[in-house]
């Protein structure tokens, strides 16, 4: 291994993104994994921190000088940030990281070669394992509205009714790689000719929904999500997040966004009071047991 493993931002191969608020050793872990497997990629990895108070900004460029570090004043959210990001790098393909994931098995290398197998793939999503080394269900559909109000009601207390399974793709053991409608947006490769033809990440979706809106965007201008087991991360949900009624409250206000600008054409127009509703009252329940999920 090189003793800095990135290269000029100017001939990087691919850029990694990855936004920080308040993450603690977490931030400093997800470097690290990057270092180890990078693989035969050169990348430029560039952290914007939205004003943690934590200092763990600063202790992971310590760590790791060869990261790059913008600073923002104030808290601009995750959608900003990675616009911000997207900005600021040029290489051919970005990988969004959030900065409670760790590279696991395989490389970076690894997911940009599934990229450039799949030339219209607008996003690749690697195999996400929760903390205990379970499967995450990354890689989903998109669903439709009775299968989404069925999933939020049973999910938490049923997980394998029928409303979820369909919508997280169930029996799908997520060791083989196929084309899904949208993946966890904890760490999306994108080329940038997608970026270029559908635009950068919608800021009205600040901090949830904004990867099920990109996905949205991508298979309508013909681009594709591929969810492979090329490479795996591990995902530890809602570090900067947490779990407070504030941001169940921001979840449940961009799926209903989502909704508004996707999927409510037509005669479901006269669908979006009963829709804020649910997702209301969806978050209100979610607060009571104190957990978040998609």
């Amino acid at each position: 291994m090189p003793s800095s493993p990135v290269t000029d931002p100017a001939s990087a191969e691919l850029a990694v993104v990855i936004v920080n608020f308040n993450t603690g050793d977490y931030l400093g872990r997800c470097l690290a994994s990057l270092e180890a497997h990078r693989g035969q990629v050169a990348m430029d990895v560039l952290v914007i921190d939205n004003a943690s108070r934590d200092g763990s900004h600063t202790a992971a460029a310590a760590t790791h000088p060869w990261v790059r570090l913008i600073e923002n004043p104030e808290n601009v959210f995750l959608s900003p940030a990675w616009n911000q990001g997207l900005r600021e790098t040029a290489a051919p393909f970005v990988l969004l990281l959030n900065p409670d994931v760790e590279l696991w098995t395989g490389t970076l290398a690894d997911l940009v070669a599934v990229a450039r197998s799949n030339p219209r793939a607008g996003i690749v999503g690697p195999r996400v394992l929760n903390p205990d080394g379970t499967v995450y269900a990354s890689g989903r559909s998109f669903p439709s509205l009775i299968d989404a109000t069925g999933h939020a009601f049973l999910g938490t207390v049923r997980p394998h009714n029928r409303f979820s399974e369909r919508y997280m793709l169930g029996g799908w053991d997520r060791n083989s790689e196929r084309t899904v409608d949208w993946v966890s947006g904890c760490a999306m490769l994108m080329p940038r000719a997608a970026l270029e033809d559908v635009g950068t990440f919608d800021e009205g979706f600040p901090l949830y929904g904004e990867e099920l809106d990109m996905a949205t965007r991508l298979r309508d201008a013909g681009w594709s999500v591929v969810f492979t087991p090329a490479a795996e991360v591990i995902h530890e949900i809602g570090v900067s997040t947490g779990r407070s009624r504030r941001m169940l409250l921001m979840h449940s206000n961009s799926v209903f966004r989502y909704y508004r600008k996707h999927r409510a054409a037509g005669w479901r127009r006269l669908t979006l009071p009963l829709a804020w509703a649910v997702l209301r009252v969806r978050a209100e329940l979610e607060s009571m047991r104190g957990t978040v999920r998609g």
